[in-house]
């Protein structure tokens, strides 16, 4: 729930990781046929692969993929059940990829999020569709693409489709019958108070997605989720203003969805830097004091390190390239400087998932380092400065000051969708896939790898770690696969 992504795991550990083996695999049935053989597939096919992290419970591990949700033995990686829906035409965006970042548990059920923004139960132990939601109120671009997640009785999810013309939101289903207790808009109605920080009432269709999942802190609480750029993205003329509550952190009430702060990362975006990245909630000594933490590597290449009681910037600091801004300052807000027509960072970091070792006490991080041309309405066509090629580094943040420990050079496709997630654990490690298509392991102290796999495949999902049997293992999709690996 904290979204810190550490695991007190030990079996696997500095000293005999270099032994972990491969024990099973299991390849996503039906992934050609989900994608039609179209110019947009053609054109797309370096993007396609898993982006879910899979959940194990009581020996079993779901996960998802294009339309499908499967049960797997986490021993032994062999189908228990399939469960697939059809494609449905019409889909734009990274839904229209078929791209699903994983499910929910509650109960005897599953949960599901489709690409056509369906809210799905099944049964836990056969598969079975016990029941779908549509989730939109009204027929707009929506895609789904967020693994929902489990609060109290209820399921959340959000939406994609913002770079499309969406009213982004969230909404909360009960899980026992899926009826809807709440929906928090991210755009907001005519007349509402946010209206005029988009100059007056907004297009409906002002984007805002809420694609990928939030935390949730029990002990005050409080549901906090992200929430993506305003639409339409570079072409500001029609929405002057801060654009609430787009490119936010939101903190709100689980129970209503009433929001009782919001941090707005980027105000007035017209760089498609969405806020949708991890936050991670921890609990720690900072400056002296006990504080309740909120952790946030932006793509607009800032780290922050949030009071989640309160949502007043404890630290700020860039931990890539940053010339649109010279800091934040102590209102929160960015100290936005004249732009020339190269904006750096493109994107500083994305959705994929982060990781916290209070062992180290470092944030780790997969960092671009890339600079783009400023596109804004009327110069989008004539000549432009060439752009550098990216380059991508594993980071390691002192959430103390917000300055990079350290930082690993990653050898690959640097420009391509290769972004797989970090995750830490007990044992001193870090486990992420490389832009090369190689799964790592590496010494969380220092980064150094001291162990890899290569694939040669797609790597965009987020690694996981489990036990069965009292056997520990590490998984990760790559491509259209699932890698199970444990030690001899």
């Amino acid at each position: 729930m904290s979204g810190n992504r550490y695991s007190k795991l030990a079996e696997i550990n500095t000293s005999n990781v270099s032994q972990l083996q491969l024990k099973w695999i299991y390849t996503v049935p039906l992934w050609k046929q989900f994608y039609p053989d179209t110019s947009y597939f053609r054109e797309n096919f370096k993007y396609f692969g898993l982006e879910a992290v899979p959940l194990v419970a009581d020996g079993i591990l779901y996960a998802t993929g294009p339309q499908q949700t499967y049960a797997l033995d986490a021993r032994t990686g062999r189908q228990i059940w399939l469960y697939s829906r059809p494609r449905t035409p019409g889909i734009v965006g990274d839904a229209a990829l078929g791209s699903n970042r994983g499910l929910a548990i509650l109960g005897d059920k599953v949960f599901m999020v489709t690409h056509d923004a369906h809210m799905i139960a099944l049964n836990r132990t056969t598969g079975q569709l016990v029941r779908f939601k549509v989730m939109p109120e009204k027929p707009m671009h929506y895609g789904g693409t967020v693994a929902p997640m489990v609060v109290k009785d209820m399921v959340i999810g959000g939406v994609a489709g913002g770079d499309w013309g969406i009213r982004g939101f969230l909404a909360a289903f009960r899980a026992s019958d899926g009826k809807q207790v709440w929906r928090r808009w991210t755009v907001p109605a005519k007349g509402d108070p946010e209206a005029k920080t988009w100059g007056g009432d907004p297009a409906e269709t002002g984007g805002g997605g809420t694609w990928i999942t939030g935390s949730y802190d029990p002990e005050t609480d409080t549901l906090y989720w992200t929430t993506g750029n305003p639409y339409p993205d570079s072409d500001d003329r029609g929405r002057p203003g801060d654009n609430l509550y787009t490119n936010c952190i939101l903190a709100m009430n689980p129970d209503t969805g009433e929001i009782k702060w919001f941090y707005q990362v980027t105000p007035h975006d017209v760089h498609d830097w969405d806020a949708t990245a991890p936050v991670v909630l921890v609990d720690t000594v900072l400056q002296g004091q006990p504080r309740k933490l909120l952790l946030h590597a932006d793509k607009n290449g800032f780290f922050y390190v949030l009071d989640r009681t309160n949502g007043k910037v404890v630290v700020a600091k860039p931990f890539v390239k940053v010339n649109w801004a010279s800091g934040i300052g102590a209102d929160g807000r960015p100290q936005r400087v004249p732009e020339g027509g190269i904006v750096c960072p493109e994107s500083g970091t994305n959705w994929n998932g982060t990781a916290f070792s209070p062992e180290t006490h470092l944030y780790y991080i997969m960092a671009v380092e890339k600079c783009m041309v400023g596109l804004s309405a009327g110069n989008w066509k004539g000549k432009h400065p060439a752009e550098e090629v990216a380059k991508k580094y594993l980071e390691a943040l002192d959430i103390s000051d917000g300055s990079v420990a350290w930082k690993i050079p990653e050898v690959g496709l640097a420009d391509g969708k290769r972004d797989a997630g970090v995750l830490a654990t007990s044992g001193g490690l870090l486990f992420y896939g490389d832009p090369s298509g190689d799964i790592v392991a590496a010494d969380a102290r220092d980064g150094k790898a001291l162990w890899h796999f290569t694939t040669n495949g797609e790597n965009k999902s987020s690694p996981m770690t489990y036990t069965v049997d009292g056997k520990q293992f590490v998984v990760l999709a790559v491509g259209p696969n699932i890698l199970g690996f444990a030690l001899p």
